[in-house]
């Protein structure tokens, strides 16, 4: 798939139509324009004839490869928009002269000098709506605001309201203006969060470092960031220690001290020290490349408000135009006393206020800002359908270990019988557990303090779903869970503790356990609280024993848990789960939990540990690993539907009002154009609000 910038892409409209023209071509797989990163993403089998049909539907778009946008310092608003502001000026000088001295314009042989003032002060502002209009129709694009604004203008000057047609043709392009004004506000807001993207690496070669691109760099690679420098790649430090500005990538505004052996992500900003690092994934596959991926492709995954808007806008257009057709021939021929000429008239105030702008520009605006301003908290949402589904959620379902617990396991208490001391419990399970990876065994290992000596173990295997059997100093050592111990037969007096315990068995002799207690995250109690008071029910899934899961459900006071799952299990309880009222959200982090993220409603995953799996599956993605993330998520998503929905009822609601009074004959052609104009303006604005979200 190939990505490309779309130049010249000026409304929302446009970018449907482009969209819907390429979708219909034959070779085309796959085609999404993005209207607020004025970009498109497409897989087709022959370019030239995606560029041909792009010329067709919207031919002042330029098609280029993404990429090539230069790091020019931005223009003024003058500069950007030169010609407009020219043109707006011409027209409106030509308008005053027009009013003023109409009386003598008029008086002069047939009108002559007031129409040369009116036609070219018309033509000076409005000939760009005017020449698109043709071609659409030209091209069978009828009904769109260019048409509406001709119709009206064209009507205009047939009942000899010269003044009021230039009006309406120049406010029109002062609000496009005005538009374009805000809306490349909001890209360049956009763009900001995607300049996070590292220019270079220091890349360590023999004794001297050379400034790559962090594409070059690969995996295993020695790379120096130096003070004020961007890390370039995530890696591990090997040399030095610093301060590092996490920000970009996970909203949190405090520094984060790191040294030698921790993990460091692309994006970061090292504040202080000079630092040297192992770099563990190619730019490809790194932090910052996933972030930069997720934000641009956002809005690709469509709302089904946007899906609606755009759809009411087509059927929305040429409604109004016969609407107001029959606004002008009807009332004439059955009303007594009505004029055609005054008829009329009113039918172009209905066509000039009855244009879609204001809601098919600013609802995909609302719903991107709504995504960049979640990424800049350290949320990842995929797509503006993701956003609206995380307002309709009702419950929230947790993972235990890693999501909210810290998942770093410590030994917590060690209870010995029949004779034998806590240092030989913890010895044996030590070295009965000294091949495994799994996290407990890791933290049995981290409390043994002498090193182990591998000569002393003998033969060793596991027993699936229960434990290891290992030969150490030549003793036969078990080290389960209480299932072993009934496996094997092996006589104790208690099968309840509560954590997660390792059972100890010496020779057939029942030695004792040790208890290994996972603590919770700093936030994870705040953050099911805050979730109760939404009203938002919760649900903790876990493959841990009962007792250690119904430890931490009663310290969080989570409503319900389901303890020994294999990740089937979690599927199984989530569907059940999905039967019932409202969206159901899942949050997890390791790979075991791909099938349960895939299976919910919204997959919410741990980004900063959680495995890549996870990380891919998922509908929402978690920079920071803080359960309080879910809690923002969902207010981020609520205060972007909110705006949304103010730009939509106060669009309508102020359309609704200027069609009546223009039907009543109280709007004038100049009110209709400024309430339409106005209404757009204040809807994008409103739109961009949601970059700032609180």
């Amino acid at each position: 798939m190939e990505k490309y910038k779309l130049k010249n892409l000026s409304c929302a409209t446009c970018a449907a139509k482009v969209e819907d023209g390429l979708s219909k071509l034959e070779g085309v797989k796959f085609v999404s324009v993005n209207f607020a990163t004025a970009s498109m993403s497409i897989e087709a089998d022959d370019f030239e004839k995606v560029k041909q049909k792009i010329r067709e539907v919207e031919p002042g778009v330029e098609v280029e490869m993404a990429g090539k946008e230069t790091t020019e310092a931005p223009l003024s608003i003058f500069a950007e928009n030169k010609w407009t502001i020219i043109k707006v000026l011409t027209g409106l000088v030509l308008l005053l002269a027009g009013i003023i001295f109409e009386d003598e314009l008029h008086n002069t042989t047939n009108h002559i000098a007031e129409y040369l003032v009116f036609v070219t002060a018309y033509l000076v502002s409005g000939w760009g709506v005017i020449r698109m209009a043709i071609k659409n129709i030209i091209r069978g694009q009828v009904f769109n605001e260019h048409f509406l604004m001709t119709i009206a203008t064209l009507g205009a000057f047939a009942i000899h309201q010269m003044p009021e047609a230039v009006a309406v043709m120049l406010f029109y392009i002062v609000g496009e203006l005005f538009q374009d004004v805000a809306v490349n506000r909001s890209r360049r807001s956009i763009k900001s969060l995607l300049e996070i993207k590292p220019d270079y690496a220091n890349l360590k070669v023999g004794g001297a470092l050379k400034k790559v691109s962090p594409e070059e760099v690969k995996i295993g690679d020695i790379i120096v960031v130096k003070a004020g420098e961007k890390i370039p790649l995530d890696g591990i430090l090997t040399e030095g220690s610093s301060f590092v500005d996490t920000s970009a990538l996970t909203g949190e505004s405090v520094p984060r001290k790191v040294g030698a052996d921790d993990e460091v992500l692309a994006g970061m900003i090292n504040q202080s020290g000079l630092i040297t690092l192992r770099v563990s994934k190619p730019f490809g596959e790194s932090s910052i490349s996933k972030i930069l991926e997720m934000v641009e492709n956002a809005t690709a995954k469509k709302a089904e408000t946007e899906k609606f808007i755009t759809t009411f806008a087509k059927y929305y257009t040429p409604f109004v135009v016969f609407g107001s057709l029959l606004i002008a021939v009807l009332p004439p021929l059955f009303i007594e006393g009505a004029t055609f000429s005054d008829w009329i008239y009113r039918a172009l105030v209905v066509l000039v206020i009855s244009c879609p702008c204001a809601l098919v520009i600013s609802i995909p605006l609302g719903y991107f800002g709504g995504i960049g301003g979640a990424s800049r908290k350290g949320i990842l949402v995929k797509g503006s359908n993701f956003l609206d589904a995380l307002t309709q959620v009702k419950t929230v379902v947790f993972d235990k270990t890693g999501t909210l617990t810290k998942g770093e396991f410590k030994v917590t208490e060690i209870v010995t019988v029949n004779g034998f001391g806590e240092k030989t419990i913890l010895e044996y399970a030590a070295y009965a557990e000294y091949n495994s990876n799994h996290p407990i065994a890791k933290s049995i290992l981290e409390s043994h303090q002498p090193e182990i000596d591998p000569e002393r173990i003998g033969e060793v295997g596991e027993i699936s779903g229960h434990g290891v059997r290992a030969i150490v100093d030549g003793k036969e050592i078990f080290a389960g869970n209480d299932k072993l111990l009934h496996k094997e037969n092996i006589a104790h007096e208690k099968c309840d503790v509560d954590g997660t315990v390792v059972h100890l068995v010496v020779d057939r002799k029942y030695a004792g356990y040790v208890v290994i207690a996972d603590s919770l995250k700093i936030d994870a109690i705040d953050a099911v609280d805050q979730l109760h008071k939404k009203g938002i029910h919760t649900v903790m899934l876990t493959g841990d024993n009962e007792f250690a899961a119904a430890a931490i459900a009663k310290k969080l006071e989570i409503e319900s848990f389901y303890a020994g799952l294999l990740p089937e299990n979690k599927v199984e309880h989530i569907e059940r789960l999905l039967n019932k009222n409202g969206k159901v959200a899942f949050v997890g982090d390791g790979i075991n939990d791909a099938p349960v993220l895939a299976r919910a409603d919204v997959g919410i995953a741990m980004g900063a540990l959680g495995s890549d799996a996870a990380i891919e599956t998922a509908d929402v993605v978690l920079m920071t690993d803080s359960p309080s993330k879910v809690v923002e998520a969902i207010d981020v998503s609520k205060w972007t539907r909110k705006i949304v929905w103010q730009n939509i009822i106060f669009a309508l609601v102020v359309k609704a009002l200027f069609i009546i009074l223009g039907i009543f004959g109280i709007a004038t052609m100049w009110e209709a154009v400024f309430g339409d104009m106005g209404v757009a303006l204040i809807a994008i604005l409103n739109a961009t609000r949601v970059l700032n979200a609180k």
